[in-house]
């Protein structure tokens, strides 16, 4: 058994998550509510390392609407924060680390080599090791759901979200395209990674809903599984 898992990213018409200089201020404030009220909803939220190190993301619940929410009550509500972290590379003093919620960092067995590294990241969070060079993302996805962790939103980047893909971890996409149109071929799309090689090996998706807020449209799919 493993979490049920929401990939939830907000991107440009031509599909972009950010710029080549790692601007990603895409959505409206509607849609973060939208966004942080999901997250309340579901039991984890997991990013991949890379966006640890440019955003160094709160990967909280804190925009909610609601403004009567406690800080006691906020730290009940936040989701378990899962970072995949393959070299253990997680600064100590980012703030997926503080203590507004439970942090889960997953690292591969080269942590190993580091017993430094990974007694210093053993004081701020709960540690996970699987996989020779990279987290093994199935063997981590198990583990979460035995400790309780039965759904996630997943918030990337780019490279996560094709290896999740790759290897059938996502169960709905849900996409908040916002109106703007920024090129570049080092920008980061919605999901790069190795890619495809052929169309029809590509992740086949089912409508689930369509609509909008303000100028941005939300898009939800059901992902297709294999019979």
């Amino acid at each position: 058994m493993r979490p049920y898992t929401i990939l939830n990213a907000a991107m440009t018409l031509d599909g972009k998550i950010a710029t080549k200089n790692g601007s990603s201020k895409i959505s409206n404030k509607k849609d973060i509510e939208r966004v942080h009220k999901l997250r309340k909803e579901l039991d984890g939220i997991m990013v991949g390392i890379n966006t640890v190190l440019m955003d160094d993301p709160k990967l909280t619940a804190h925009k909610l609407p609601d403004k009567d929410i406690t800080e006691i009550a906020m730290k009940e509500i936040n989701p378990i924060r899962i970072v995949v972290d393959s070299h253990g590379r997680t600064p100590l003093n980012s703030n997926v680390l503080n203590s507004d919620a439970e942090t889960i960092i997953a690292t591969s067995n080269k942590i190993l080599k580091n017993k430094k590294s990974l007694s210093l990241l053993k004081e701020k969070a709960d540690v996970f090791i699987g996989g020779e060079e990279n987290v093994d993302l199935k063997k981590l996805m198990i583990h979460l759901y035995d400790k309780g962790i039965k759904t996630i939103i997943l918030e990337g980047g780019s490279t996560l979200n094709f290896s999740m893909f790759k290897e059938g971890l996502i169960d709905e996409v849900r996409v908040c395209i916002g109106p703007l149109i920024v090129g570049g071929s080092q920008s980061k799309t919605l999901v790069d990674g190795e890619g495809f090689d052929f169309m029809e090996d590509g992740i086949q998706l089912k409508m689930k809903n369509g609509y909008s807020i303000d100028e941005c449209l939300i898009l939800e799919y059901f992902v297709k599984k294999e019979n």
